[in-house]
């Protein structure tokens, strides 16, 4: 992989896990519902299973999309119905008083499977092969991977930080509530420009 290659791809990486998101999303409504030291197994599950993610993609794994095309469709229908389910979770997330004995945040494991029915995820990973390694080898897979899982962690870690800050004015439970459900219904809106619903 050449230098100009190499920060091209770090840009990428850091655009594309900074801005916001279904995995951003669910991160900043965690950190206001559970704090950050709670959230820290979703962090990890999401930069850890994204990065996993990449690499099987880009030895190859998108290739099957490509020759079997129902895949895909039936890949989008599974993510849509799941993110109406989480969408719901954290639209009925416990205020915070509540939610440190009764609440449980999204595990490290359901984060990391999370990531195969995201759509920003897969877009981001087929983008991030297709331009980044083209030609799919084992060496530009993982360094595509290492780039991301070096980059997402730190980006997906703000929103979680900005989740708890806010923390201390959603205090109120109305305003705990009108949080939750506009993030929920922020996530929903998420799948708009991926799925083009």
């Amino acid at each position: 992989m050449t230098y100009d290659l190499l920060l091209g791809l770090m840009g990428f990486a850091f655009v594309s896990s900074i801005t916001p998101g279904p995995n951003n999303l669910m991160l900043m409504a965690s950190g206001a519902n559970f704090g950050f030291r709670r959230t820290i197994p979703h962090m990890f599950g999401i930069g850890l299973g994204f990065t996993f993610m990449v690499f099987l993609v880009g030895i190859g794994l998108g290739q099957i999309f490509d020759s079997v095309p129902v895949l895909h469709m039936i890949l989008k229908i599974v993510s849509v119905v799941y993110m109406f389910w989480l969408a719901w979770k954290i639209g009925n997330s416990a205020p915070p008083q509540k939610s440190e004995a009764e609440g449980t945040p999204i595990t490290f494991l359901q984060a990391a499977a999370f990531q195969w029915v995201n759509p920003k995820a897969w877009a981001m990973a087929l983008t991030a092969v297709t331009v980044y390694s083209p030609s799919r080898d084992l060496e530009g897979a993982l360094w595509v991977a290492l780039i991301f899982g070096a980059t997402n962690l730190p980006s997906v870690s703000s929103w979680t930080v900005l989740g708890q800050q806010m923390r201390r004015f959603l205090t109120n439970p109305k305003r705990l509530r009108i949080f939750n459900w506009s993030m929920a219904a922020l996530l929903i809106a998420s799948l708009y420009p991926v799925l083009g619903l």
